[in-house]
């Protein structure tokens, strides 16, 4: 379908199933945690569910689930018959269970998942990460082009398709936060996609980014990573 009230619905059991799988990592942590000295899963094991628990909590629970809601309200809101871009707007939910299935399926990798914590600092996600670390950077590129195809169609949406006498100043305050929210993610994905190429490179390809043996900076990373991850917060 592309009817924007059932894709709004998916986004939002997507992000509710993602929700149970990041809360079932969650209780990993938690049981590990539980008291001092006590071990219940490998140490590795246990930084593979911390990254992993974080990335499928922003990428998969929240946002997805902020996506349907917009998906759902916004064309009521303004009174329009739907999203602009109404196949877009599939393709841009339909990338995401593959995204996660992929993210997922480097847990099962041999030498483990990604276990360098959901901000994959340099060099922990570089020079001391496991091989899956290049699924991982795919799963976050397609989750990109996800939150950027949905940002796009809330943009066009919102200028395109306001009923008659709909002004800007009529505009109700969550179409106003989502307009705000749209341009930000179409600013800030293209960072993230930046940051995580380069450490797909410096691990695979021979750059040096954030090596600092070859002119690079691992602090470099981190004032990337934060120019998007404030504004996407």
């Amino acid at each position: 379908s592309t009817n924007h009230k059932d894709i709004g619905s998916l986004y939002l059991w997507f992000s509710f199933i993602m929700f149970l799988t990041g809360g079932a990592m969650a209780m990993v942590i938690r049981a590990e945690l539980f008291q001092p000295g006590l071990q219940l899963v490998e140490p590795n094991f246990f930084n593979q569910m911390t990254t992993v628990h974080g990335l499928i909590m922003v990428f998969g629970a929240v946002m997805p689930a902020f996506t349907g809601l917009a998906n759902w309200l916004i064309p009521m809101m303004i009174g329009a018959p739907d999203m602009a871009l109404p196949r877009m707007n599939n393709w841009s939910f339909w990338i995401l269970p593959f995204a996660f299935t992929m993210l997922l399926s480097s847990l099962f990798m041999e030498g483990g998942g990604p276990n360098f914590g959901w901000t994959f600092y340099a060099p922990l996600s570089t020079t001391y990460s496991p091989d899956s670390t290049a699924l991982f950077v795919f799963a976050i590129h397609i989750m990109g082009i996800s939150s950027m195809m949905a940002a796009i169609n809330v943009i066009v949406t919102i200028v395109n398709l306001r009923a008659p006498g709909m002004t800007w100043m009529k505009l109700p305050l969550f179409v106003w936060t989502w307009l705000i929210t749209a341009f930000l993610l179409i600013a800030v994905m293209p960072v993230l996609a930046g940051a995580v190429t380069m450490v797909l490179t410096d691990k695979f390809f021979g750059t040096s980014f954030f090596d600092t043996a070859g002119g690079g900076d691992p602090v470099m990373f981190q004032h990337i990573f934060w120019f998007f991850g404030h504004p996407e917060v």
